[in-house]
């Protein structure tokens, strides 16, 4: 079952398949306890938990696609689970089975209604369910000892499984909330970077119209030409203006100046090059950019905002990868720009990257590039590397394209 454990994948693997182990070694424990039994099948009460009830509340806790909700489940197992223990308390029944299967699978239900149930009130009507459901357990077999330490063992074991999926739930809420706050940090800055570039447009349609204003008296001829930079420069901010919808500003910010890409990715790639400390592992990059790329028009913002995508991914290879080699590309087409950020297998991994595992960069890009109407891909290679893809929409399309079929971006 996937609780959503800050854990990596190999770690999580490791969990499952212990998990799967133990419960192996308990079902078959069941089976040996049933065999030794002087008469296995009399009464059904005997082999109805190692048989049937366990199997399925163990098949309850999982989770597939063709799984039904939790809670339904949950209900259907508690109902299963008091009505046999309900037989065994009405109708005593020497050699009934408790079932040590069908516990472990309610424990686990009772840990996953604790941690992943939305709502608290119905995530504690359904832990108090399960938790009088375990307990009745040990009256199956009809001994007042069996029942007393039985019941005693099953609190303890109650307790910990609560405060475990408690805990779980609490760190997840504090994931979603550090989720949000690195979207709305990003929100903000991409904010910071639009309004400066627009005041940056705004001073040189103003510079313009005073230059026209000028020189009307003596040139009229040369007026019409600053007229329609104006009128191109007035496009450019609207376009930008557009792409403040639903971003906030943030008012104490730092100037933020557009640059030529080019020329700040071949500084980046050249700073990656450059060893970080006397010790540390060699490392190059090298940077690739098509003609399309090098003639294309590319607006301010999606130039800054191209140049934090390689910034953000080639400092992930330096900290998961140092050693790695890695390659940005820049390609362009007429409406769309895409930059990609590949990186080999790094000569060696280090068990906690040089400051600490952040894991919500990707997230504060994904946020920025989709503001821009564009798309963000990342994942590993089959050589063991990884690369992350960022596509840009360079301009709208035309009136009889959006009437048509809106242009997609291209598929890394």
């Amino acid at each position: 079952m996937d609780l959503r454990l800050p854990f990596t994948p190999a770690v999580k693997r490791l969990i499952t398949g212990s998990a799967l182990l133990a419960l192996a070694l308990t079902w078959f424990a069941d089976i040996a306890l049933l065999t030794m039994a002087p008469d296995p099948w009399h009464p059904a009460t005997n082999w109805l938990p190692v048989l049937v009830t366990g199997p399925l509340t163990i098949l309850a806790v999982g989770e597939t696609r063709f799984s039904p909700p939790l809670l339904p489940r949950i209900a259907a197992m508690v109902a299963m689970s008091l009505a046999l223990s309900g037989i065994c308390i009405a109708v005593p029944q020497t050699g009934s089975s408790w079932g040590a299967l069908e516990t472990a699978g309610l424990l686990g239900l009772l840990l996953r209604t604790a941690a992943r149930t939305p709502r608290p009130a119905t995530a504690a009507a359904s832990a108090a369910a399960l938790s009088l459901t375990v307990l009745v357990l040990p009256a199956r077999t009809g001994s007042w000892s069996n029942i007393v330490a039985g019941d005693y063992v099953l609190t303890v074991v109650l307790a910990i499984v609560i405060t475990l999926g408690c805990a779980i739930r609490a760190m997840e809420a504090r994931r979603r909330r550090a989720v949000t706050d690195v979207r709305q940090a990003e929100r903000l800055a991409l904010a910071r970077d639009l309004h400066d570039l627009i005041a940056h447009h705004m001073t040189g349609i103003i510079v313009q119209a005073h230059a026209a204003t000028a020189i009307y008296p003596t040139a009229p001829d040369k007026v019409e030409p600053i007229l329609r930079n104006i009128a191109q420069a007035g496009t450019e901010t609207l376009e930008s203006m557009r792409r403040l919808v639903r971003v906030l500003r943030e008012d104490n910010h730092t100037a933020v100046r557009p640059g030529d890409l080019l020329s700040e990715l071949a500084e980046l790639t050249a700073n990656y090059s450059t060893p970080a400390a006397p010790d540390a592992a060699p490392a190059t990059a090298r940077l690739e950019a098509t003609a399309a790329a090098r003639t294309a028009r590319i607006s301010p913002e999606v130039e800054i905002s191209a140049y934090r995508v390689a910034q953000e991914a080639l400092t992930n290879v330096r900290r998961h990868a140092p050693g790695a080699r890695a390659e940005v590309r820049l390609d362009a087409d007429s409406t769309w720009l895409a930059v990609s950020i590949s990186n080999t297998k790094g000569s060696h991994r280090t068990a906690v990257p040089p400051g600490g595992q952040g894991g919500f960069g990707l997230i504060g890009l994904r946020e920025r590039v989709e503001a821009l109407d564009g798309a963000l891909h990342s994942g590993p290679l089959p050589d063991g590397g990884w690369e992350v893809r960022a596509t840009f929409r360079l301009r709208a399309p035309s009136t009889a394209q959006g009437a048509a079929t809106p242009a997609d971006p291209p598929v890394a």
